[in-house]
């Protein structure tokens, strides 16, 4: 900074994936300044990619970074009171079993911060500033690598303080899919060993080269829409806000509300589909604007 200007006081949010780390730098309540992204490798590789990433974001923004925040993949320990708060628990990629990401990343930049999951960052993103606004009880899926599931209460997170698994829930064969034995090496056929997209690459191919009317949507809908019963009947959810690089596909929502309201069979009144089930309002940026709530949570703006 140049003529004695006060630089930008900037949060930083990581949306911290198996695949990918997305980096943003905002003012506190604000839109991202600026965004990136790094490959998710090893630990030393990815952190010192993230750290120099967010330096070079704030730089660009012309500010300087006060306060991080993390919405990380899992499962990972996010209760502040223990002594591995912020590290990755037992997780099956490669090398980050017992990583301590928050305290690595508030080293290299110098800041303090706090992580949460990425669909508890993302689904309080969601509340902030997308679709979930306005719901007292709402959950947040999101659909990739992995299958990952936050739920939020009058303002309180389930599960705490640690967070739910509901990705590794058991679910009913679908009758076109009975011998597939899952991809969870912890599990083999949960619903994330069955629905994520490596379980649905593994069957069918590159989701990408799918069309719309592909069986593997069918299938991929009647394990979804078992999870939305869960959380419809479970917590009395007014929204479920479905994210993730998987729900990108264009007939899969439809097919989830279908599973659903199959299931269902009209037994709530109060929970059309198309009202409960509706994809993310922040799209591919949900991740890491929930990175930028996580940051500000504690932040006296």
């Amino acid at each position: 900074m140049t003529g004695g200007a006060v630089p930008r006081r900037l949060v930083a949010g990581i949306d911290a994936g198996g695949t990918t780390f997305k980096l943003a730098v905002a003012e506190p309540g604000g839109p991202p300044l600026g965004l990136s992204r790094v490959p998710t490798t090893t630990p030393d590789e990815t952190i010192a990619a993230a750290a120099d990433a967010l330096r070079a974001l704030s730089r660009d923004a012309g500010g300087e970074i006060v306060r991080l925040g993390i919405a990380s993949f899992g499962p990972v320990d996010v209760d502040p009171a223990s002594p591995r708060y912020g590290a990755i628990l037992r997780t099956p990629k490669p090398g980050w079993t017992g990583t301590p990401l928050l305290g690595r990343l508030r080293d290299a930049l110098g800041v303090p911060g706090d992580l949460d999951t990425d669909v508890n960052g993302a689904l309080e993103a969601e509340a902030l500033w997308g679709a979930a606004r306005g719901a007292a009880r709402a959950a947040y899926v999101t659909v990739g690598t992995g299958i990952g599931v936050g739920v939020v209460a009058d303002g309180a997170f389930a599960g705490r303080p640690f967070h739910p698994e509901l990705g590794h829930v058991r679910v009913a064969r679908h009758e076109g899919d009975q011998e597939y034995p899952g991809a969870c090496p912890f599990h083999g056929d949960c619903l994330e060993g069955l629905a994520a997209a490596p379980a649905l690459v593994a069957r069918y191919g590159p989701l990408e080269a799918l069309g719309p009317d592909h069986p593997a949507w069918a299938v991929a809908g009647h394990y979804l829409g078992q999870l939305c019963v869960v959380l419809s009947l479970g917590f009395r959810a007014e929204r479920v806000v479905l994210g993730g690089g998987v729900m990108g596909a264009p007939s899969l929502l439809g097919r989830v509300r279908d599973a659903y309201a199959g299931l269902m069979n009209g037994y709530l009144d109060d929970a059309a589909p198309d009202a409960l089930i509706v994809p993310a309002g922040l799209g591919g940026e949900a991740g890491v604007r929930g990175g930028l709530a996580v940051a500000q949570r504690r932040l006296s703006t």
